[in-house]
């Protein structure tokens, strides 16, 4: 029942990715843990390939579009791609399964990946709660902005692919913003090139996984994908009928309860 309600899950992610553009990857892992049974840290490879494979579709519609900026997409990932990488063939390995003690709470490496993951969660559902406000803000403040800031988006970048690496999310919601900002993209723009950011990140992160010996049980996980395939192809075609600005907000509250949820849950409720 369990994996039942996993895979309709995961239809609900591309149906979300489809409709807005993001915001749907941030439920992977939690699905991947809570409902598939599978680890953490595992997880959070899974996730790197199911979150790369659907932004790539999402992606292509928007480069049809042509709403995929090249040039600020190759800045971003210059250094985003070098850092997810090394975090997922280097640093991820590295990591001892107990790190330490917070009274009776042990701190083992798939905790720390869960608490970080759910303080994503909780950063992401603010920014989609407040999405419509402030991208009607960064709009109106496009034009009073200074040219290409590099060192912004290098920087930004370098976080980005950090924060990829470790927790196994696109981190959408940090890119976007980074892009108005710092690049001067139009809202539609930043999304499109967005998505691209986020699929190649994602999946130049999973190869970092493979590369360093990391066990994958390719049937389940491209099962899994089918399914979220289903949901953004699905998405995709009920965006023309559904605002996706308009569902945010609300998307924005479940993925706060669920953040919530995960922290209370390991920290508080742990046996």
């Amino acid at each position: 029942m369990q994996h039942a309600l996993g895979y309709f899950a995961a239809i609900f992610i591309g149906l979300s990715l489809g409709i807005m553009g993001g915001g749907g990857s941030i439920l992977t892992v939690p699905v991947l843990v809570y409902l598939m049974g599978v680890s953490p840290v595992l997880s959070t490879a899974y996730s790197l390939f199911v979150v790369g494979s659907t932004s790539v579709v999402g992606a292509s519609g928007y480069f049809r579009k042509g709403l995929v900026s090249l040039k600020t997409a190759v800045v971003f990932l210059l250094p985003s791609l070098l850092a997810v990488f090394a975090v997922r063939k280097l640093l991820m390995p590295a990591i001892p399964h107990e790190l330490f003690t917070v009274g009776s709470i042990v701190f083992t490496k798939d905790l720390l990946v869960l608490v970080a993951f759910a303080v994503l969660m909780i950063g992401a559902a603010v920014s989609m709660i407040r999405s419509q406000q402030a991208e009607e803000v960064l709009d109106e403040e496009l034009p009073q902005r200074q040219a290409f800031n590099y060192p912004l988006i290098l920087g930004i970048g370098l976080g980005v692919g950090t924060l990829t690496g470790f927790v196994g999310a696109g981190g959408g919601f940090l890119i976007i913003p980074a892009l108005v900002l710092g690049a001067r993209l139009p809202m539609k723009l930043a999304v499109g090139t967005s998505l691209v950011i986020i699929a190649l990140n994602s999946l130049i992160g999973f190869t970092g996984d493979l590369s360093a010996g990391t066990p994958i049980a390719w049937t389940f996980l491209l099962g899994f994908l089918a399914f979220a395939l289903v949901g953004i192809v699905l998405g995709t075609y009920l965006a023309r009928f559904i605002p996706g600005a308009k569902l945010k907000p609300a998307f924005g509250w479940f993925t706060l309860v669920m953040g919530t949820f995960i922290l209370l849950r390991e920290l508080v409720l742990a046996p």
